[in-house]
């Protein structure tokens, strides 16, 4: 664990405390504390330097707890967990565990971060992941029925995280399909998931995860869309970072090894109760042009369906945006 990291661990309980005696707790000199503060300010971690009283944090923060997540999983969950890897910064928490993948790790390995610097959305864009202010999860697990077997895991992976944030007290999520998890509108989470593996052979994929739990401020600025944070939602107070993660890795490795039997029709129905899209106004946007209509749930295979002029149309892919109506 880094110096700075270590004194992050010590300003979680938001009080003041001089350079003597960080450097004391952590056996180092208060060059080195120097060093470590000015560390945290490019990480863009905000402290407040008082004369005569010291350092303290600007604003809330929780580190994530690799004890604490792992105690808190079900037997289950850690039954099937080959494996956590929690890194204060990596560039991408999907990445590291495709790479893995690759390798060979086992499936129901998992990997959580603090910070990502070339985190992921879908179509390549770019997920802000400023540090220990959100959620970035990954959860890499092995199909032995090939592609196929996991059609439609997007979509009951979002069944799962709107579930966890429910039972986290979180109220009015919803689901844009294909993987979008809003509240009030706003882009709260999304969900990205890649895969690996022969057509006809087994294959393992990685589901990412990223929830916006405490956005520091300034730090959306780079976002093209409407977006929130549990706390903007009024849950950031009440909802620790560590169970959100303990949680969100129990409630996907018992729902991946399900899938893996069940697959998506189980999670037909409490998708359509979370369905953002439904009855509304949506422009599909596909390489062939943009399509209007109105959303008209999901299919079995879980493609959405648009109601537009010429009928009622599916789609297996494409990007969606909600439309005024008019």
């Amino acid at each position: 664990m880094t110096t700075r990291h270590r004194i992050l661990r010590i300003l979680q309980d938001g009080r003041f405390h001089s350079g003597e005696t960080l450097g004391r707790q952590l056996g180092v000199s208060r060059a080195a504390v120097w060093k470590a503060l000015r560390g945290l300010a490019e990480m863009g971690v905000a402290v407040d330097a008082v004369t005569g009283r010291g350092y303290r944090l600007t604003d809330p923060l929780e580190l994530l707890d690799e004890r604490l997540i792992t105690e808190t999983l079900s037997e289950r969950a850690r039954n099937l967990l080959s494996g956590l890897h929690l890194f204060e910064a990596t560039d991408s928490t999907n990445r590291f565990l495709m790479e893995q993948g690759a390798a060979g790790a086992p499936c129901g390995s998992v990997c959580l971060a603090e910070a990502q610097q070339a985190g992921r959305g879908r179509r390549g864009r770019t997920w802000v992941s400023p540090f220990a202010g959100n959620l970035y999860l990954s959860v890499l697990w092995r199909f032995a029925g090939g592609p196929q077997a996991a059609q439609g895991l997007s979509l009951a992976v979002g069944v799962m995280a709107a579930q966890v944030l429910e039972s986290l007290g979180v109220a009015e999520v919803k689901l844009k399909w294909p993987n979008d998890l809003l509240w009030r509108g706003a882009k709260l989470g999304g969900i990205l998931v890649e895969m690996a593996g022969e057509a006809g052979g087994p294959c393992y994929v990685v589901v990412g995860i990223g929830i916006n739990v405490r956005m520091p401020p300034g730090a959306g600025a780079p976002i093209d869309q409407a977006w929130t944070d549990l706390h903007s939602a009024g849950c950031g107070a009440t909802v620790s970072r560590n169970l959100l993660a303990a949680t969100m890795i129990d409630t996907l490795l018992c729902g991946l090894d399900a899938f893996g039997q069940t697959g998506l029709q189980s999670y037909l129905q409490p998708w359509r109760r979370l369905d953002a899209l439904c009855e509304q106004p949506v422009t599909v946007h596909t390489p062939g042009g943009a399509i209007d209509g109105e959303g008209v749930g999901i299919d079995e295979t879980g493609a959405l369906r648009v109601r537009h002029a010429g009928g009622i149309r599916t789609f297996h892919a494409g990007d969606v945006s909600l439309r005024r109506r008019s």
